[in-house]
């Protein structure tokens, strides 16, 4: 049985988002928002930055979306002081989960094939699993996931 989120995610990976983009497009919809120049963006992260000898795209579009909540982007703005032990929180689950399931972060390795060919049940799941831990991360650190920064009344 299937649940919302892997409805969703066979939504946004059916219209032809790759990992990284799904990642920040499940963020921004949990915020009620759209932002298609970072969508575009993170195109530059699928299948492992390109040639899938890079990091999965799980993982870098997961470290994104918790810097969209906790990182700067405007001038008058800092950065949250926690964003390196999220970051940090997140990297350590995901190597270790990717490494005793698939041998390894790139994502060649969690393919386990040719690349440009992610296998949905493989992605699917741990795209799912790493969601729901980035929820968890910023949950436990008091960030709102469905809130996200505040936005300038000029955005």
């Amino acid at each position: 049985m299937f649940d919302d989120l892997d409805l969703n995610l066979m939504r946004l990976s059916g219209a032809g988002y790759c990992c990284s983009q799904i990642m920040l497009l499940l963020g921004l919809e949990e915020m009620g928002r759209s932002n298609p120049d970072l969508v575009r963006s993170m195109a530059g992260l699928c299948h492992g930055m390109g040639d899938c000898a890079g990091p999965c795209g799980v993982l870098t579009g997961g470290v994104c979306l918790l810097a969209l909540h906790a990182g700067k982007g405007l001038d008058q703005e800092e950065a949250d002081e926690r964003l390196p032990l999220l970051l940090a929180e997140l990297r350590d689950w995901f190597a270790q989960t990717a490494q005793s399931e698939f041998g390894g972060i790139s994502c060649n390795a969690i393919i386990g094939g040719e690349c440009g060919q992610p296998d949905p049940q493989r992605c699917g799941g741990l795209l799912s699993r790493t969601y729901a831990r980035i929820l968890e991360i910023l949950a436990e650190n008091g960030f709102e996931p469905g809130q996200g920064r505040e936005l300038p009344d000029a955005f």
